[in-house]
């Protein structure tokens, strides 16, 4: 009967962990909620939708390695509002960054390759020396942050990345939910983003803020993992 009771419970979290996953199938432009996996790179896990855990494996950048993806870009003004929204909620504690990549010419044939990737946003953890930490991020269905003013006109690819850091405990713990969306950004400005970075490579996977137990002991402080956040 322990034997019983021990499977059965096992299963029960399995099933919970299974549904406590999500995607990133969608954009939000002009207050308007995009259809699935039109705007976005349709990623391999958009049936599982497990997460990438390998910081250095190629579906780091877009996770699209099984699905020959294409999409639609659409346009997005600089200096407006721009979403990103899962099927569900960011169930899990963790922290957000979103990186955008500009193409040479047309983002449909760009794959990300190279150090060209810049951070556009983040939601960090929030401390209080090691009485609490809390997650603004966990439970909300998706995140939207203002494209730079000095962004320059031209074809970009926006990826989002969740950072689940539920069991981040040990190397490989952390889960990364990832899309890539295709955005066509128009009156943009003059200025120089960065720094640059290449996905994969821009993480080892031993950041403190990647490699970390939230639970015990209670972290003092959170370093948000990734490069500086660029506003133009």
């Amino acid at each position: 009967m322990k034997s019983f009771i021990q499977i059965a419970v096992t299963l029960a979290a399995c099933a919970s962990q299974a549904a406590a996953h999500y995607t990133f199938p969608s954009l939000v432009v002009g207050g308007v909620t995009t259809a699935a996996w039109v705007n976005v790179r349709e990623t391999n896990n958009f049936n599982t939708q497990a997460p990438v855990t390998d910081v250095t494996s190629a579906d780091f950048r877009c996770y699209d390695s099984q699905t020959d993806p294409t999409a639609e870009t659409i346009s997005v003004a600089a200096g407006s509002q721009l979403g990103i929204m899962s099927d569900g909620t960011i169930y899990h504690p963790g922290v957000v960054n979103v990186y955008m990549a500009k193409a040479p010419s047309d983002v449909d044939s760009f794959a990300g390759d190279g150090t060209v990737w810049f951070k556009v946003y983040q939601i960090s953890a929030v401390t209080n020396g090691g009485e609490s930490i809390t997650f603004p991020a966990e439970g909300v269905p998706g995140v939207s942050f203002t494209v730079p003013e000095a962004l320059p006109t031209g074809q970009y690819l926006v990826r989002m990345e969740a950072i689940a850091l539920h069991v981040a405990q040990t190397y490989g713990g952390a889960q990364f939910y990832l899309s890539c969306g295709q955005v066509s950004v128009t009156n943009g400005g003059s200025g120089t983003p960065g720094p640059l970075v290449a996905i994969p490579g821009v993480y080892t996977g031993y950041e403190p803020g990647i490699l970390i137990n939230i639970n015990y002991p209670i972290p003092k402080n959170y370093t948000q993992p990734g490069p500086a956040v660029w506003s133009g």
